[in-house]
């Protein structure tokens, strides 16, 4: 048996990791932590284990193997770095860190303590997502020359005599979150057309503000990968009835995904190319399984420190562009990348 602490309320997923521990026979929950101790409190209560209001005190207890931290973003490098150096397995809430040097450090103290670390990113194991991946790995798109993923949604919009909508109002801090839609709803297009495309080499990044918001609302992201594909990611807090949508543009293929319906266009419609790619995929797990696996036989997880530190670097850029007003050349500022 796996015991994991809980370390904060904050983020919207907090309680759905929660629920994936009361669901898996080999974890269970031990105690929790908040850096709100009201809010830790009564979450302990209804979960019906101790509440600790002193981080170390949770972090030293020889009982806790391990812990889920879904804390402000602004404050994961802290705590995981805390954690390993206690030997507790980690897994937390996307983005690890704002910045690739942040991802760096946590890493390295993670390898120095021996202990897995794991950063959800689910939709890597979307078995719409995969068909897509090995359409490509298979050569059946031929050369691709564009993947464009959008994830949005209304979470930002506000009904009448509301401050926020349906979104909590800690998403709109920029201090805790490091942004708006594009660092937290975008990571997902991010990860996945990185996957697709491969290494980026620049970002051109519109973050918009459309309600008037302390943070984007409402963005896009052209990115040109060394590949020559080039990615277009889209995400909203402002756009109602928006389905997931995965493209992928190619020079003997056109996939489309749009929620759970995959559209294919092929010059191969009558070639044996086409059955291949009908064939049913292997079935991954999700990101926490994937992690208590790790941590109980070792087994190597599909989500890896490439896919976590190549989202953190896209996201960097992107807040810089739109700064900047200007794309932003990775390798010339990124050389320490």
């Amino acid at each position: 048996m796996i015991n994991v602490a809980l370390l904060s309320r904050w983020h919207v997923h907090a309680e759905d990791y929660a629920r994936d521990i009361q669901e898996n026979d080999d974890v269970s929950i031990k105690l929790v932590w908040d850096e709100k101790s009201d809010r830790g409190e009564k979450w302990a209560k209804e979960l019906g284990v101790p509440f600790e209001q002193d981080l170390i005190k949770v972090l030293s207890n020889p009982n806790i193997d391990a812990v889920i931290v879904s804390s402000p973003t602004n404050m994961h490098k802290e705590i995981i770095i805390a954690a390993a150096k206690h030997k507790k397995h980690i897994f937390t809430e996307k983005v690890l860190a704002f910045t690739v040097k942040d991802c760096e450090e946590i890493y390295q103290a993670v390898h120095e303590a021996g202990v897995e670390l794991m950063v959800s990113l689910p939709r890597l194991t979307d078995n719409n997502y995969l068909y897509a991946e090995k359409s490509i790995k298979e050569g059946w798109v031929g050369k691709v020359t564009m993947v464009r993923c959008r994830f949005a949604h209304n979470g930002g919009v506000a009904p009448e005599g509301r401050e926020y909508g349906w979104l909590p109002k800690q998403f709109f801090n920029k201090e805790q979150a490091g942004g708006g839609a594009m660092i937290d709803l975008g990571a997902h297009p991010i990860y996945l057309t990185n996957r697709l495309a491969g290494k980026a080499k620049g970002v051109y990044a519109r973050l918009q503000k459309s309600v008037g918001s302390n943070v984007d609302d409402n963005a896009a992201l052209l990115i040109d990968y060394d590949s020559g594909a080039l990615g277009i990611v889209e995400t909203s807090f402002v756009s109602q009835g928006s389905p997931f949508q995965l493209e992928v543009y190619g020079t003997e293929v056109t996939l489309r995904i749009s929620g759970d319906k995959i559209t294919v266009d092929s010059i191969h419609m009558n070639d044996s190319k086409q059955t291949e790619m009908t064939e049913a995929l292997t079935v991954l797990p999700m990101p926490m399984v994937q992690w208590i696996r790790a941590i109980r036989s070792g087994e190597t997880p599909t989500i890896t420190k490439e896919d976590v530190i190549n989202l953190t670097l896209v996201n960097e850029a992107a807040s810089k562009s739109n700064e900047k007003g200007e794309r932003i050349d990775i390798e010339k500022d990124f050389m320490d990348f």
